[in-house]
C-alpha cells in the first residue's frame, strides 16, 4: 500500500489555527528550535548567570514556566495561532516538544568535552525534531504516502547524525545506530504521547543505553 488512509494522513492546514499562516508558523516554530541546543552548549553559561543560575538550572526553570502556562491553557481551552483545534483538550505538541527538548539538554550523554562539542548527542537528537519532523510532516502532507515518507526521513535523519560526526565529533557508529529512531519517534499516532516528545525520547534513551559501550 502506496499511501495512508484519509483518518490517518490528515491535511493539517485546514485543522491549524490560522489556517496556512498558522501552519507555516507551526513549521517555522519547529525549525527555529535548532537554535537552542546550539544556545545551550555554546552560550549556556552567559545566559544562565543572568539569572544567577547554572545552564542546567536555567533549562529546568524555563521547563517549569511552560508546564505552568500549559496547565493554565488547558483550563481556559485556548488555542494559539498555529496550534490544533484539538489542542484546546489535550497537551500541546509545543509542550511535549518543550519538555523533550529539556530532557535533552539535560540528560543527553556528554562525552566529557566543552562548549559546542558537548552536545555530540544532544545536538543531533534535537536536530531530529527540528527537521526531520517538518520534512516528514510536509512529504506525507502533500504526496500521501508514508512510505516516502519514511524514506526521506531517514535520509535526513542520517545526514543530521553523519554531519554531527564531522562536525562536533558524534559517534560514527552511535549516529548509525541512533538516526533511525528519530523516525521511528514519528509513527507512532496516539493522543497520550505527542511525536514531538517520541522523536527525542527514542534517540535520547538509545544513546542513553549505548553510551556505557562507547
Amino acid at each position: 500500500m502506496n499511501s495512508e488512509s484519509t483518518d490517518t494522513l490528515v491535511d493539517h492546514v485546514e485543522h491549524s489555527i490560522g489556517g496556512f499562516g498558522g501552519h507555516a508558523l507551526r513549521r517555522a516554530t519547529h525549525v527555529s528550535m535548532a537554535a537552542i541546543p546550539y544556545l545551550f552548549y555554546n552560550n549556556g553559561e552567559e545566559i544562565s548567570s543572568i539569572f544567577s543560575l547554572n545552564p542546567n538550572q536555567f533549562v529546568s526553570v524555563v521547563c517549569f514556566l511552560l508546564i505552568i502556562l500549559e496547565i493554565l491553557r488547558l483550563r481556559l481551552g485556548i488555542v494559539i495561532l498555529g496550534q490544533r483545534a484539538y489542542e484546546s483538550e489535550q497537551i500541546s505538541a509545543l509542550a511535549w516538544g518543550a519538555l523533550a527538548v529539556s530532557l535533552a539538554l539535560l540528560i543527553a550523554p556528554n562525552p566529557g568535552e566543552e562548549g559546542i562539542r558537548a552536545g555530540a548527542y544532544g545536538i543531533p537528537i534535537i536536530f531530529g525534531l527540528t527537521f526531520v519532523d517538518p520534512i516528514m510532516g510536509e512529504v506525507k502532507r502533500k504526496k500521501q504516502n508514508l512510505k516516502m515518507a519514511i524514506i526521506v526521513g531517514l535520509f535526513a535523519s542520517y545526514l543530521i547524525w553523519v554531519g554531527c560526526h564531522l562536525w562536533i565529533g558524534t559517534n560514527l557508529l552511535a549516529a548509525i545506530l541512533l538516526a533511525p529512531l528519530t523516525v521511528a519517534g514519528e509513527l507512532p499516532k496516539t493522543k497520550s504521547i505527542d511525536d514531538n516528545a517520541t522523536m527525542i525520547l527514542f534517540p535520547l534513551a538509545g544513546a542513553i543505553l549505548l553510551f556505557p559501550f562507547l
